[in-house]
């Protein structure tokens, strides 16, 4: 299964075929060809006429002439034999007249005509030409649509009608077809005149279509084409408060027949009520998701809608056999947000030995899962619950260590990697974030054994060199980019194994430099883009900043700080020896602020050699830096902070 949504955003627009060179009948789709031993006796019929239509039409002209042939050849035997194309002739003959006697036949084949004209794209017919073409094929189909719309070739011509009438025709049309929703739902070609009516038509039109196929939703989701209609309705044209009647009617016959819309209780707290009422609203809930989940509905957002309100009140044998039900096919959940939030508890909930089926499904998605909006949630739940960290690893790192440089980068993807790098970082994870993180956490405390911060570490100390060998194949554009430069730094800082990072860490800042070397002038230059002057001024700093003491909290043993100050200064401006580099870094709008950085450090340690020698080069660049313009406010601040 993918990840990606199945069917949940499909377009209410319907293709329309060119008009063929043979017979118009042959217009039928392949899944509308599929549906024809569902439908009536009628339909079946017609069918069947339209087949043999376009078996006549099929017949070109090199076959006629060996007919011509073998019809000469057999009309001196017996004169009274009729040729190849006098048969067929019959044949058509006798199709029109069956057609034409059957019910609103006369209409149907009057009403196709002008459907040819009306649907035409290329190229764009007037306005006025279309508007008057509609009104002719709204006047002979006013009435007769209930017998149109189930004709596969005829319900064409009402999606093309409801497409370019204006809103009061297409509120008629909605109204007219009241008695015929079911049925179209179920069509493997109404289905689409369904959504047609409910993606143009108006607000009004869309609650009656809705209020109509309330009470059968339970059994369209059990259809194959009715399901797809659910879908749309559900997540397309439907309002909050819609939607959650939607869902109620899968609690049971009670709540599909007698809706209340006034009741906004959650199904917790109707489930309390009774134990009884707890009980039946289970049973119907797990049958419904079940047979979906048969009928190769699972990736639909309705469903996990459904699976949202089951996992808020399953317990014992149900989360065992629910998690049974998901687990092969649990990729498929995690794309929408009531999927995630059900892949999330189900994850919280699993077994050491439901956990390893669970990851083993995801193994194949694990880089869409990754760079999914909903996904990286599941993925960092993974993280924190998962106590078997080398399955973890087994899983994913194989098919992350390729693209990590691309991971990094991405805004979903690189969440997972911070918390693996510095946790819960309130700068990173915003409070709603963090608020449903931490129950997911919670509710795995029966079944996961480690300490969070123990499972972390183990999983980072796997995925650290993978995290710096894919900064070192791309630093350039990692460092081009606001979340590259982020991750960089968070990666810099970590120090928890100094005996993978230090040597990895050093090449990493060499790196680093190389990559702010050059010509500022020109527009490529890192040092134009926002991102890596802040990365350099925090490098510079040794920490990040603490509001509460209101300082840098330098982090000891990782070569940043004073360390990193002096070896930058060294290799960028051969310790202020190089005047033309300095002046080039004073006049840039954006490095100013750097060596401002380096002024600050290097003013907590006034005896360093490297420190005096840098500071008393750039005191001499006294004339630059007061000739700078106010729009340069780096070097405006630096000569207060020279004291200049």
């Amino acid at each position: 299964m993918s990840i990606q949504n199945k069917g949940s955003k499909r377009s209410a627009e319907v293709a329309t075929e060119k008009p063929s060179k043979k017979s118009k009948h042959v217009e039928v789709s392949d899944v509308e060809s599929e549906s024809a031993n569902t439908e009536t006796s009628d339909s079946e019929s017609e069918d069947d006429l339209d087949k043999m239509d376009s078996s006549d039409d099929d017949d070109n002209d090199d076959s006629r002439d060996s007919d011509k042939t073998v019809a000469g050849g057999d009309s001196e035997e017996n004169p009274d034999k009729k040729t190849s194309k006098e048969q067929h002739e019959e044949q058509r003959k006798l199709l029109k007249e069956r057609k034409n006697k059957r019910k609103s036949g006369v209409e149907v084949e009057r009403i196709k005509k002008l459907w040819e004209r009306l649907r035409v794209q290329n190229p764009p017919l007037p306005k006025e030409v279309r508007d008057k073409l509609s009104n002719e094929t709204w006047e002979l189909c006013e009435g007769v649509l209930g017998d149109l719309v189930l004709k596969h070739d005829a319900s064409r011509v009402v999606q093309t009608l409801i497409k370019y009438s204006s809103k009061e025709r297409r509120d008629d049309i909605c109204k007219e077809l009241r008695p015929y929703y079911y049925k179209l739902a179920t069509s493997a070609y109404g289905k689409y005149l369904l959504i047609k009516l409910l993606h143009y038509g108006s607000k009004d039109s869309r609650a009656i279509i809705i209020k109509e196929l309330h009470g059968k939703l339970r059994k369209l989701m059990r259809h194959r084409e009715g399901a797809y209609v659910v879908e749309d309705m559900f997540v397309l044209y439907s309002t909050a408060k819609q939607r959650n009647l939607m869902i109620r009617e899968f609690w049971g016959s009670q709540y599909a027949y007698f809706p209340d819309e006034n009741d906004t209780r959650s199904i917790v707290e109707v489930c309390n009520e009774s134990a009884e009422k707890k009980k039946l609203i289970s049973g119907n809930l797990f049958g419904t998701i079940k047979a979906s989940i048969e009928k190769g509905s699972i990736g639909f957002q309705i469903l996990h809608a459904a699976m949202k309100e089951y996992v808020q009140i399953f317990e014992g044998q149900e989360v065992r056999d629910f998690i049974d039900l998901v687990t092969e096919q649990f990729a498929s959940l995690v794309h929408t947000p009531e999927g995630c939030e059900v892949a999330c508890i189900v994850l919280a909930k699993a077994t050491a030995k439901e956990r390893k089926g669970l990851l083993k499904s995801l193994r194949e998605h694990a880089e869409a899962l990754a760079t999914n909006e909903h996904g990286q949630t599941v993925l960092q739940v993974i993280f924190m619950t998962v106590d078997d960290t080398v399955l973890v690893q087994k899983t994913f790192l194989p098919s992350f260590e390729d693209k990590m440089d691309t991971l990094l980068v991405n805004k979903y993807s690189r969440r997972p990697f911070i918390y693996l790098l510095n946790g819960l970082d309130k700068s990173y994870f915003s409070p709603l974030v963090l608020k449903d993180i931490n129950r997911y956490s919670e509710l795995s405390k029966e079944t996961s054994k480690k300490p969070e911060a123990e499972r972390r570490s183990q999983i980072l100390k796997h995925f650290l060199p993978s995290f710096y060998n894919a900064f070192s194949k791309q630093a350039y554009d990692m460092l081009g980019e606001n979340m590259g430069a982020q991750f960089a730094q968070e990666l810099l800082y970590n120090n928890e194994f100094p005996e993978i990072s230090t040597e990895l860490r050093e090449k990493s800042i060499d790196l680093i430099i190389d990559c702010v070397r050059g010509d500022l002038t020109n527009e490529d230059h890192l040092i134009n883009r926002p991102y890596t002057p802040r990365l350099l001024k925090s490098l510079i700093q040794g920490g990040k900043w603490n509001k509460e003491t209101k300082k840098v909290d330098e982090i000891p043993d990782i070569s940043l700080g004073l360390e990193f100050a002096a070896k930058f200064v060294s290799e960028i401006f051969d310790s202020g020896k190089d005047e033309a580099t300095l002046v080039s870094w004073i006049t840039n709008k954006e490095s100013s602020f750097v060596l401002v950085a380096l002024c600050d450090k290097f003013k907590e340690f006034p005896k360093h050699d490297v420190a005096k020698e840098f500071v008393k080069h750039l005191k001499k660049q006294k004339k630059t830096i007061k000739k700078q313009e106010e729009s340069n406010k780096g070097a405006k601040l630096l000569a207060k902070v020279l004291e200049l």
